[in-house]
């Protein structure tokens, strides 16, 4: 895929992770004059579709709306101009259109496919989907899922670039994704760039704002805010090592190991905690249990793992 994360390639920033491409002003109309703004300069980053068209014409009356229809599906992963001929006949000439309606599509600077006609929107959408996935996005209809599974496996490796350039073309396809957008904030996280990813959150569109997947990373930064205070490994360690009853230092060394990356080994410390003595601080090692497992998310292999030997000490 073509994306870069952080955009241009710059360092990880606050505005690092968002959408190359809104759905804000995905139609407009423009003019011989405003053609080299509006579709060569705008197709440098997205790909744009001219639609060459006149008042008289019947099938341009038909195509025009069909074709918005399709670009506004789109979300933002392709743009469409109107270019009305009576008025403007300069560009038409210069690409010597002959008939219309016709569509030229545009991508970095200059024209990649067309076609002459109106086409049924079935075709439109054909047109429309090549087009994205030509300039390397991500269609609408394609197995979003698959794809965000492919990031998560690739960010895993720690592989954050090509991770957060596929959660940037999901996002560019819908940007309203929540799994893609707390996907973008795991990479900042995962660059050390903890502070960038909170202010990310904290402009999470309103219609995602509050889904599991970004309440889940707003658990895992406070988890991580949570364990700075938590002391060298080594030193709580041995402490635990002297007293395995000190409860407290085994519940410090945990969060120390989730801060250093220590997953499974922090779950354990907590598990041992609930073995030891579940009424332990008003049941604070199984609250923080169930913030990992939040952190982690309900299928991560780890969350099923401790919740099932969780369950296995409650009911034992």
């Amino acid at each position: 895929m073509q994306s870069s994360f952080p955009p241009n390639g710059g360092a990880f920033g606050a505005g690092a992770g968002a959408p190359r491409g809104g759905a804000a002003d995905v139609v407009k109309d423009a003019t011989d004059a405003s053609f080299m703004a509006d579709v060569i300069e705008t197709s440098r980053t997205v790909p744009v579709l001219v639609d060459f068209w006149a008042p008289w014409c019947g099938p341009c009356k038909q195509l025009g709306p069909a074709l918005e229809k399709v670009v506004q599906a789109a979300k933002g992963a392709v743009r469409m101009v109107k270019i009305n001929t009576d008025e403007n006949p300069a560009v038409a000439g210069q690409l010597r259109i002959q008939s219309i309606p016709a569509v030229y599509a545009f991508f970095q600077g200059r024209p990649v496919d067309g076609f002459v006609g109106a086409l049924p929107e079935s075709q439109l959408k054909q047109f429309v989907e090549r087009l994205i996935k030509m300039a390397g996005g991500v269609a609408p209809g394609e197995d979003l899922a698959a794809i965000l599974e492919e990031a998560k496996q690739v960010l895993e490796t720690g592989d954050i670039q090509t991770a957060a350039a596929i959660y940037n073309d999901v996002l560019q396809a819908d940007p309203e994704n929540a799994a893609a957008f707390a996907g973008l904030i795991r990479c900042l996280i995962a660059a050390g760039q903890t502070e960038e990813a909170k202010v990310m959150l904290d402009q999470a569109p309103d219609g995602i704002a509050k889904s599991p997947e970004l309440t889940a990373i707003r658990t895992q930064l406070d988890l991580a805010e949570q364990a700075k205070q938590a002391g060298p490994i080594p030193e709580l360690m041995n402490r635990v090592a002297q007293d395995p009853n000190d409860l407290q230092t085994r519940y410090d060394l945990a969060l120390a190991l989730y801060a250093a990356g220590k997953r499974e080994e922090a779950v354990e410390e907590l598990l041992e905690i609930v073995k030891r003595d579940r009424e332990w601080n008003e049941q604070q090692a199984r609250k923080q249990l169930l913030k990992f497992f939040e952190a982690f998310g309900p299928t991560d292999k780890l969350t099923v793992m401790a919740r099932r030997k969780l369950s296995s000490i409650l009911f034992s």
